[in-house]
């Protein structure tokens, strides 16, 4: 299947930003015209309605209809269509769907888009669900429970959560004489045997280690371990800071030293399909990744270990919520659904398939061994030690300087403190306009 490339992806991603927020603001309500719900008691079992429920990840889809099965099982009337829309594209089809205000009866929404998407009055409450106890947030991290909270009032739970995790080739470790990742390896560690393992198999093609080269499963670990900051307590942009500084250097003298693909390569073909096709022995990757190693090549050879360390130890965490739309015409069976989804058994159902960490507490298990003989556990123990994703009422909007200036980092086209200097003054001065 073909991908968009990384910094394709980073050039999407900052076109997107800026025509989200123009769409939204010129068909948006007041946030309080979703901020009250109507009163939800569980419908008849023979409610007449047809749904659709909106996703970007198809590795997923085998567990949502198995969800959807149990559902119906309960609400045999209810009519579930799926709109599967690659990550590339999703974004962009709702944010004109929001502006339209045809948004899906239900559909995924992450930490970065949520504000944007509640403020305008675009998604409804689940006060209601909550209330009458249909939904316990107890059941699920508390921080992301937080992460989908605006001015107190709750628009929907976590379904999943993930960390970042190193996946790494056995085979190739092998191959290049070099001893695999232990769980107290530190950065040094990673990028010597990044340049060892390029070095000894270079006839192959093969690269030691590399990253998406996006903020949640690289420069943001890296950042974070460094003791810096992306967003700072008082609202404004780390990146001037010396030690958030010192997290990106990392990535830029991976690529500079060899260990990694330079960011051309990674362009033309992301690191993902680099590890995937046998030619990357390290690849910083979240636990969702486990879904694209089932089936593949290289399967049987793969292992996962905890990041390595700078300062300290950290890890992005983070986790998507299914949430209703607020013009929803079929609002009581969209929140049955979403009810049902937020429930034990659907979320262990999604564990057992094993492309997703379950965010319902006591379901985990389930995902730890769905790959036999791979220590997913890392990612599990990873939440004593995360970090939330960073995130803003317009995370877009900064997320596209991101995208924008960082790539000139990682190339060495500009220096790390150059470019920072830049992406600083213009993500403070987009964070200013929040307030």
């Amino acid at each position: 299947m073909q991908r968009t490339s990384t910094r394709g992806r980073m050039a999407l991603a900052a076109t997107a930003a800026a025509s989200t927020v123009a769409l939204l603001a010129a068909c948006s309500g007041p946030a309080g015209d979703a901020g009250s719900d109507a009163d939800y008691a569980p419908p008849a079992s023979d409610l007449q309605a047809e749904l659709t429920y909106a996703f970007w990840d198809a590795s997923q889809q085998a567990a949502i209809e198995a969800n959807l099965e149990e559902f119906n099982a309960q609400y045999p009337n209810i009519k579930v269509n799926l709109d599967v829309t690659p990550w590339g594209d999703y974004w962009t089809k709702i944010q004109t769907q929001a502006s339209s205000d045809t948004l899906p009866d239900l559909f995924w929404l992450n930490g970065p888009n949520f504000q944007l998407y509640a403020s305008n009055g675009k998604v409804a409450p689940i006060t209601t669900l909550v209330d009458g106890g249909y939904i316990d947030t107890a059941d699920y991290p508390s921080a992301l429970v937080d992460l989908y909270n605006l001015d107190g009032v709750q628009y929907g739970v976590p379904k999943d959560f993930d960390t970042i995790g190193l996946w790494y080739n056995t085979a190739l470790f092998a191959a290049a004489g070099v001893d695999e990742p232990t769980a107290d390896w530190t950065w040094d560690d990673v990028s010597a045997a990044g340049e060892q393992i390029s070095t000894a198999l270079a006839d192959q093609g093969v690269y030691g280690v590399a990253g998406g080269m996006d903020g949640q499963t690289t420069y943001y670990n890296t950042i974070f371990q460094a003791g810096g900051e992306v967003i700072t307590a008082d609202g404004t942009s780390g990146y001037a800071d010396e030690a958030t500084q010192k997290g990106l250097q990392f990535w830029a003298d991976l690529i500079a030293s060899g260990a990694s693909p330079s960011m051309q390569q990674l362009t033309d073909t992301p690191a993902d399909q680099w590890f995937t096709s046998g030619k990357l022995a390290m690849y910083y990757g979240g636990s969702w990744f486990r879904g694209a190693i089932g089936g593949s090549d290289v399967e049987a050879d793969v292992q996962v270990a905890p990041l390595p360390r700078g300062e300290k130890q950290a890890t992005v965490i983070h986790g998507v919520a299914n949430v209703v739309s607020a013009n929803s015409k079929n609002k009581q069976a969209a929140r049955a659904l979403q009810v049902f989804l937020a429930s034990k058994e659907a979320q262990q159902q999604q564990g057992e398939v094993g492309s997703i960490i379950p965010a319902f507490t006591g379901t985990q298990s389930s995902f730890v061994g769905s790959l036999p003989g791979v220590n997913l556990q890392v990612f599990l123990d990873a939440v004593d030690y995360a970090v939330p994703l960073p995130v803003s009422k317009n995370s877009a909007a900064w997320n596209a300087f991101e995208a924008e200036l960082l790539p000139e980092a990682f190339s060495g086209d500009r220096s790390v403190a150059d470019v920072t200097v830049d992406l600083a003054q213009q993500m403070d001065d987009a964070l200013a306009k929040e307030r």
